[in-house]
């Protein structure tokens, strides 16, 4: 317990909190499996079909940059309305807001500007992620909140977590643009295989990034929700690399045997 301690801050007085890191894990981890085995959240390219006849949801759906901006916009929201709502001059705390709230105004941005789209999606997984973002944004800033007063861990990875999360950040965009150019070369809304930064190596390179920044916001905040949460995204998006690999494969004859899913030459 005291190594544990040593890189966390104590479980917080909250039932809430510390239930929420427990639920939150389980359901991401279990959201992952599905997508592993074919019960995909229906967005992106797993999203509704633009056919003339798709396939019917349950709740219905809506435009892909509608979807988008839906899953982003509330916890955008949240971040930056955090400033305001727990103002403090706390280095750790301001560091955690910020890294969020950049977070998500730079996925806003790219809805509005540098994604291209093809079909729908379902409006119950649109519900589902923006809930888990909006839901987990909060909570850490709650969590952090809570910290306030209390001894910091002996080992302090904020400035590290920064750095993590300028690689993450930056690296996750850069990817998203190489996936938007392959739309602008032709005009056309049909997938190709992408190419150029780590594409040539792994087929989810935005993924991994996008990973490290959600394990930067813990080496920001390093509270038990924070690595909670890092964890589940992490779990959920091994689980959607795979099938995105699966779905690649699948689709185009010559695809390169030799690309992985997520991390480069290993899985």
């Amino acid at each position: 317990m005291e190594m544990v301690t040593s890189f966390v801050y104590p479980p917080p007085p909250s039932i809430l909190l510390n239930c929420m890191s427990v639920v939150g894990l389980a359901a991401l981890a279990k959201i992952g499996w599905s997508e592993v085995t074919g019960n995909h959240l229906k967005y992106s390219k797993f999203g509704v079909s633009s056919s003339p006849q798709p396939q019917k949801q349950r709740f219905g759906s809506i435009s892909s940059r509608n979807g988008m901006l839906w899953l982003y916009t509330p916890a955008f929201l949240a971040a930056a309305a955090s400033f305001f709502v727990l103002p403090c001059d706390d280095l750790r705390f301001l560091l955690l807001k910020s890294a969020l709230a950049l977070h998500f105004f730079k996925r806003v941005f790219e809805v509005l500007f540098i994604h291209k789209y093809s079909g729908g999606m379902a409006v119950d997984s649109a519900f589902v992620i923006s809930s888990s973002y909006f839901s987990s944004t909060a909570f850490m800033l709650y969590s952090q909140n809570l910290t306030l007063g209390l001894t910091e861990p002996s080992f302090d990875m904020k400035f590290a977590g920064i750095l993590m999360f300028v690689v993450g950040i930056v690296g996750n965009l850069y990817h998203h643009i190489l996936l938007a150019k392959l739309r602008k070369e032709d005009g056309k809304k049909e997938y190709k295989i992408p190419k150029g930064g780590l594409f040539d190596i792994i087929i989810c390179p935005h993924y991994l990034f996008e990973i490290l920044v959600f394990w930067s916001f813990f080496m920001i905040s390093q509270t038990i929700y924070s690595f909670s949460f890092a964890m589940g995204t992490m779990l959920y998006l091994i689980g959607r690399s795979y099938a995105t690999r699966s779905w690649y494969l699948s689709k185009f004859d010559d695809f390169p045997k030799h690309i992985k899913a997520l991390v480069p030459f290993v899985f």
